[in-house]
């Protein structure tokens, strides 16, 4: 919408981005053939000049030639567009359009950030036409010419300065634009940051979890295999089941990834699957307790797929990481914010989390996200713990972000 914005936005915006960024021969060969021309016209209406000669024409494309250049070096052709318009003032030759090229380059200058080039090529050329229109004027053409009045010399001041205020309009203008759209750009790049970050914790709370269950239900079948096959048959189920759902949330995950702005096809899990999750965990014989404090409510659906995700992340480690087979949900509805908290007996195995594992780390970033905060540790008494804390606000924390 902001491109479109741009294109589309008033004539006179679409004419400032262009400055000093299209073909600089077009504008110099007008620049050229206007000159000619106006110079005729000068010619004829001031008949105390100098007749326009081979040189004088020379002059009147020395300038416009110097222009094709004034993108690449605008201080060089500052500078010598004013020479070149000094001498052609010195020499006498009648005045006219001759000024455009010098207000051109001088605007290029400007444009182009270098500020100091333009005032010093306008302050040159003041300096030197003070000096030929006060004094100078006695020795050079054309023969009895007397002083410029200070009418011109005020009007000629005036002018320039009103080329020169325009040209810095037009640099501040673009400047500030393009500050508008690094900003917007930095803005969508976080944008796609998050979005990313949110789809990997995605996949890792689905697969983790789904692939847990599996570990383990392969390990009993293949433990049962021989003594027990109904068993074993029993754990089999289970993968086949643990894999489809697995399969059927990346696809969700995937899905919203290719087709972005566009509705799941399955709602995202909240708290209402809580006992699916207990059973999941049961299935890869992990024996879980849940008990509530409060008065339940319904959550936002960010808050409620963070609180599924957390305890789902915890659960999973308890499986991976612990040597008990029980754990304990305590949900506690505050007033403002729901409280999850996981614990088991353990003892830790070799790979107990220490803090900064993906799972924990993802815990946390979902619940900072949403202006909560999650804490992990040991227990005192033996086992972890998990305690999350989310604000049932956290639809209006993220409109304030």
């Amino acid at each position: 919408m902001d491109e479109l914005r741009e294109r589309h936005g008033p004539p006179w915006r679409r004419w400032v981005e262009r400055t000093g960024r299209g073909p600089a021969w077009r504008s110099a060969l007008f620049v050229a053939v206007f000159t000619q021309i106006g110079a005729g016209w000068a010619a004829h209406a001031q008949s105390g000049r100098v007749t326009l000669d081979g040189f004088a024409r020379l002059l009147l494309l020395i300038g416009p030639v110097l222009l094709v250049v004034r993108h690449r070096h605008p201080v060089a052709v500052a500078y010598g567009v004013s020479v070149v318009t000094l001498v052609y003032v010195g020499a006498g030759y009648p005045y006219g359009p001759v000024f455009l090229g010098l207000a051109l380059a001088c605007f290029a200058a400007v444009v182009a950030g270098h500020r100091r080039a333009a005032w010093g090529a306008v302050g040159l050329f003041w300096a030197g036409h003070l000096l030929i229109g006060h004094w100078l004027y006695r020795w050079l053409p054309p023969p009895g010419d007397g002083p410029t009045p200070w009418a011109q010399e005020v009007g000629a001041t005036a002018w320039v300065l009103a080329v020169l205020a325009v040209a810095e309009l037009v640099r501040v203008r673009r400047e500030q634009w393009a500050r508008e759209r690094a900003e917007r750009a930095a803005a969508e790049r976080r944008r796609v940051d998050e979005e990313r970050l949110r789809i990997a914790r995605e996949l890792h709370d689905v697969l983790a979890h789904s692939i847990s269950v599996i570990n383990v239900q392969a390990g009993v079948g293949l433990a049962l295999l021989d003594s027990d096959p109904e068993q074993a048959r029993t754990a089999l189920a289970t993968i086949k089941a643990a894999s489809k759902e697995a399969l059927g949330e990346v696809r969700q995950v995937l899905d919203t990834l290719r087709s972005p702005g566009e509705a799941p096809r399955s709602p995202a899990p909240g708290l209402d699957r809580l006992p699916e999750l207990v059973e999941q965990a049961a299935t890869a014989g992990l024996s879980v307790d849940v008990a509530a404090e409060g008065e339940a409510r319904a959550l936002p659906p960010g808050v409620d797929l963070a609180a599924f995700r957390i305890l789902q992340e915890a659960l999973t480690n308890v499986v991976r990481h612990s040597g008990s087979r029980t754990a304990r949900i305590r949900l506690t509805w505050r007033p403002h914010a729901v409280e999850l908290q996981v614990d088991d007996e353990g003892p830790a195995t070799g790979g107990a989390p220490s803090g900064g594992g993906n799972g924990l780390v993802g815990m946390r970033e979902r619940a900072s996200a949403l202006g909560g905060t999650v804490e992990t540790g040991p227990r005192p008494d033996g086992g972890f713990r998990v305690i999350a804390v989310l604000p049932l606000q956290a639809d209006a924390f993220e409109e304030d972000q």
